[in-house]
């Protein structure tokens, strides 16, 4: 079977499957979202939800919590893991936020990945759910799913997320990297499905015998 058709039938079983895809982070602004993503890092949706109250009961917004004591903010955050980093990174680029783009969330990549604990990925997801930029963000669940579905051999993440990019349509990317998500969490988790299990693989490789073995670098 080609890659194309592989994932011409995960696009389909995925759109039938999750037709609508809210964001799973809890957030009302673009500035609640940076964070949010941030927060995700190594750290589950539902965890970040349950913190991002009590942080921005504190402050909602760059100009207030850029005067919030990284002790305060750490005390708060530290549930989510990676505590010290995550609540310095917060503090300095709200600090950044507000001297250098007036309090408001830059529409760029490129930006993005400038401040403070935001990596690609984190920055990939802020533009394409606050800004509708077509970007394609590939976490460890996508580059899992993405190799088991014969989608991608790179061993890296950003290897895996040109391949993605190449097989499915620009206009899909942003539904489809949350469709994925659910579909990983919901049916090919990392150890309820080994390659073999759910709807998705058994299609892609119908004679896979061994479970499959991600490739590493």
């Amino acid at each position: 079977m080609l890659k194309s058709e592989r994932a011409e039938f995960i696009h389909a079983k995925l759109e039938a499957l999750y037709p609508n895809t809210p964001i799973p982070l809890d957030h009302q602004t673009h500035y609640q979202l940076l964070i949010a993503v941030l927060l995700s890092a190594q750290c589950t949706d539902e965890r970040v939800n349950r913190v991002t109250p009590k942080l921005f009961a504190k402050a909602d917004n760059p100009h207030d919590m850029q005067h919030v004591a990284v002790g305060d903010i750490y005390q708060i955050v530290r549930p989510c893991g990676l505590a010290p980093k995550k609540s310095r990174a917060i503090s300095e680029l709200s600090k950044i936020l507000v001297n250098e783009y007036q309090g408001e969330v830059p529409p760029d990549i490129g930006l993005l990945e400038q401040l403070p604990g935001v990596g690609h990925k984190t920055a990939s997801v802020v533009v394409a759910q606050a800004f509708g930029q077509a970007a394609f963000p590939v976490d460890t669940h996508i580059f899992r799913l993405a190799q088991r579905w014969g989608l991608t051999r790179s061993k890296t993440v950003a290897g895996a997320e040109r391949d993605l990019k190449k097989v499915f349509p620009k206009v899909s990317w942003n539904k489809l990297h949350l469709q994925i998500i659910f579909y990983g969490r919901e049916f090919c988790t990392a150890r309820g499905c080994d390659g073999r299990a759910c709807d998705i693989c058994r299609y892609c490789y119908p004679s896979r015998k061994k479970p499959f073995v991600a490739y590493k670098a």
